[in-house]
C-alpha cells in the first residue's frame, strides 16, 4: 500500500504523454535495466488481433535508462494502473535523480516476459516492419516510436535500441526513389 506522496519512473509514453497530476517532475535514470519493444500493446497502439509493440525494461547489468521521475499522489496510481494495465506490474527500485546526491525509492511498471501480452525479441528490421504497421485506439505505433525517439532527445539521452529503430520505421515510409 502507498500512503504518500511517491516517484514513480517514466521510461516510455510516461516520459511524453503526463496525464496525470504531478508535485514534482526530475529528469532521472535507473541503473541495469534497459528498455525494449518487446511488450504487446492489445490496448492503445494495436488490438487484440494486431497488437502494436511498445517498450517494456530488461535487466542488463551495467546499462543505465534515462527518463523522468514523478512524485505523485497514491490517488493517481489508481490511473496509472490503468493506463499500464495491458501486462505491466510494478516494481519498487532505486531511481536516480538527476543532481540527487543519493538514489530515492521510486516504482517503475516492468511487462515481465511472463505476462500474456509479451511479444519478446525480434531483429531491428521485423520490429520496424511491425510498428509501421500496426494502429490502435490511441494511434499508429509509429507515433509511439517517434514520439518517445524526440522526448529522449529533449533529455540528452540517446538510447540505440529506441533511435536506431526510429531511424529504420522511417526509411520504410520513404517512397522507393525519394531522396
Amino acid at each position: 500500500m502507498i500512503d504518500g506522496p511517491t516517484w514513480v519512473f517514466g521510461y516510455g509514453s510516461l516520459i511524453y504523454k503526463v496525464d496525470f497530476p504531478y508535485l514534482e517532475r526530475r529528469n532521472a535514470s535507473i541503473e541495469g535495466w534497459e528498455r525494449r519493444f518487446w511488450q504487446g500493446s492489445h490496448d492503445h497502439r494495436g488490438t487484440p488481433e494486431a497488437p502494436g509493440r511498445v517498450v517494456t525494461l530488461i535487466e542488463l547489468p551495467g546499462a543505465r535508462c534515462r527518463g523522468v521521475a514523478y512524485r505523485v499522489e497514491p490517488e493517481v496510481f489508481e490511473h496509472l494502473d490503468h493506463r499500464e494495465k495491458n501486462g505491466y506490474d510494478r516494481h519498487w527500485l532505486p531511481v536516480t535523480l538527476d543532481g540527487a546526491a543519493e538514489p530515492v525509492d521510486g516504482l517503475i511498471y516492468v511487462a515481465r516476459p511472463d505476462n500474456p501480452a509479451f511479444l519478446g525479441p525480434a531483429s531491428l528490421d521485423e520490429l520496424a516492419a511491425h510498428i509501421s504497421e500496426a494502429r490502435g485506439p490511441s494511434g499508429s505505433n509509429r507515433d509511439y516510436l517517434l514520439a518517445l525517439a524526440r522526448a529522449l532527445h529533449g533529455l540528452d539521452s540517446y538510447d540505440p535500441h529506441v533511435h536506431e529503430l526510429a531511424e529504420r520505421v522511417d526509411a520504410l515510409l520513404v517512397p522507393s526513389g525519394a531522396s
